[in-house]
């Protein structure tokens, strides 16, 4: 009987040891969509399809860089809207289909970052549509932010992007996890309505907070919890680390992206760190062995900086070389010891340099 009360006490450990597994497998469907006479794939993932309707499609970004394949059935109208929010402000619609141009014409932009346009697709034809800044493969210094950790300050986020939107040379907001305190629908929502007021997109992966609602609503209305991409010459790589620990199948893909970006300036995000610099809050990776594997797998990759929230504070350290910050500054409660309260980073990065500064601006 004790050998059975044994067995019957670990079976709920079973299922846990893959926490991450069935997000992993979500990201795999981000960005397909097929209804209305119209297919649709977001290549990477780096998009979610909001609404697909006859003549309509919605999506948000979660890159600077979208690039689509849209194929309309033989009897779906010609002319299509394409809304994209949380869009680069100035982002620009290239349009496709067998080698040829097809007819694009400007739409209303009702805030910086939602951009619109009308295409004419061919029925029948794929089309291949990228939505991106004229300048997104020109190699050339840029500035950015980095932010994490708003949780239960979400109705007063609007005086960090006030703050943001005072330097018109940051292009985007790379967000390292925990965007609401449980991570609801409508907390997400209200997230994305309060972005409204910043001038800049935000492109994120999911923190522990954003866990804590079982359908997981983050998937459908954000994105992918781990993704790639590059802008300007430099490689940026965000992994779900919600529970403490990256899935195998986003090991699998990291594999590739530290290829991809070998020989560039490559920043990587995450929410939970694989290593507490301090140990206070204990806020690190659930395995030791699984933290020091992933930090010697980014040095010999020659990652250049990694960033991580999850604990509110501000720190600056090294990982194996590599430069680390946390920047917990979002308006979670604040370590009540170190004086550092909301805050947010930003990083000067040059593609043929490396990355020039990292400097902290406080908004409290």
């Amino acid at each position: 009987m004790r050998r059975v009360g044994l067995l019957l006490a670990l079976l709920p450990l079973a299922g846990c040891v893959r926490p991450a597994e069935g997000r992993a497998l979500k990201d795999l469907e981000i960005g397909h969509a097929e209804g209305a006479g119209l297919s649709v794939v977001v290549e990477d993932g780096l998009a979610s399809v909001r609404s697909l309707e006859s003549g309509a499609l919605t999506l948000w970004g979660n890159a600077p860089v979208l690039r689509v394949r849209a194929t309309p059935s033989a009897a779906a109208p010609e002319w299509w809207t394409l809304m994209v929010r949380n869009a680069m402000p100035d982002a620009e619609l290239q349009a496709e289909a067998g080698g040829e141009a097809l007819e694009v014409e400007d739409g209303p932009s009702p805030l910086p970052t939602v951009k619109m346009w009308r295409v004419r697709l061919r029925p029948g034809a794929e089309a291949r549509l990228q939505v991106a800044p004229p300048d997104w493969a020109t190699a050339q210094p840029f500035r950015f932010v980095a932010l994490a950790d708003v949780q239960e300050a979400l109705p007063r986020v609007g005086d960090i992007y006030a703050r943001i939107n005072e330097d018109p040379s940051l292009r985007f907001i790379f967000f390292s996890g925990d965007l609401t305190e449980t991570g609801s629908r409508e907390q997400l929502q209200e997230f994305q309505e309060r972005l409204e007021e910043s001038r800049i997109p935000l492109y994120a992966t999911l923190g522990n907070h954003e866990t804590f609602t079982l359908d997981l609503p983050y998937f459908e209305l954000v994105g992918r919890g781990s993704q790639h991409f590059t802008f300007q010459g430099v490689h940026f790589t965000q992994l779900d680390t919600g529970n403490g620990t990256v899935d195998p199948l986003v090991e699998e893909s990291l594999d590739g992206w530290l290829e991809q970006g070998r020989d560039a300036v490559h920043v990587v995000g995450m929410h939970i760190p694989p290593l507490d610099p301090v140990g206070v809050r204990n806020g690190s990776f659930s395995s030791r062995n699984e933290a020091a594997a992933l930090v010697g797998k980014l040095a010999r990759a020659g990652v250049d900086l990694t960033l991580y929230g999850h604990v509110h504070s501000f720190y600056a350290y090294s990982n194996a070389g590599i430069p680390a910050y946390i920047s917990g500054g979002g308006g979670a409660i604040p370590e009540r010891f170190d004086g550092v309260g909301r805050h947010f980073l930003v990083v000067d990065v040059d593609p043929s340099k490396g990355v020039q500064d990292v400097a902290v601006v406080r908004v409290d």
